[in-house]
């Protein structure tokens, strides 16, 4: 993976506003950009999150129908969760995909990083392929809020679904899927 070019960093000249809420932060801030101009924005602070591309032995790939209240609909998407605090990404994911999924993966390989809204986001998240996937026996207990539908898919038809848009995927999702084709020479 090429690395991300150096960041160049804005500077905050004054915090106007913060709302804190369920492990973001939302902040108003003057800003000096490294143009020089200065000007408030409002930016989304996130810890970060980490997504898997579940593969089977077989080619099926496991892929979530979950709702989604900010959209109040439920959309496909591969499995995901934000960070904890100092949280190495793999081992997110890798809890993150038990929770969700049910399945557990023997093969971990790195797809790079994702910024999925840089408008107004600090958001980074982890890509990862999991392949050599199993059931787990017992399923630890995820969110309370989470409504997943566990689902499996042949490539065929996940393509499908991202080409006719009949049902809504998110962005991290087409992306991830995309780098996995890469990856795998699909």
């Amino acid at each position: 993976m090429t690395p991300l070019p150096p960041e160049e960093c804005s500077e905050i000249l004054k915090n106007v506003e913060s709302v804190s809420a369920k492990k973001i932060i939302f902040e108003i801030n003057k800003y000096k950009l490294p143009i020089g101009i200065e000007s408030e924005f409002g930016v989304i602070k996130h810890p970060g999150a980490a997504l898997a591309v579940p593969i089977k032995n077989d080619g099926k790939i496991i892929i979530l129908r979950q709702y989604r209240f900010a959209v109040s609909r439920r959309i496909l998407e591969f499995p995901a969760g934000t960070l904890e605090l100092n949280e190495d990404p793999l081992l997110s994911i890798k809890r993150e995909l038990k929770e969700e999924s049910g399945y557990q993966a023997n093969k971990w390989d790195y797809l790079g990083l994702l910024l999925p809204c840089p408008g107004y986001s600090d958001e980074v998240i982890h890509l990862f392929l999991a392949r050599d996937i199993e059931p787990i026996s017992n399923k630890p207990k995820g969110d309370d809020d989470e409504d997943i539908e566990v689902l499996e898919m042949s490539k065929s038809d996940l393509e499908s679904c991202i080409a006719n848009g009949n049902e809504p995927l998110d962005g991290k999702t087409i992306s991830a899927w995309h780098r996995t084709c890469q990856f795998l020479n699909l």
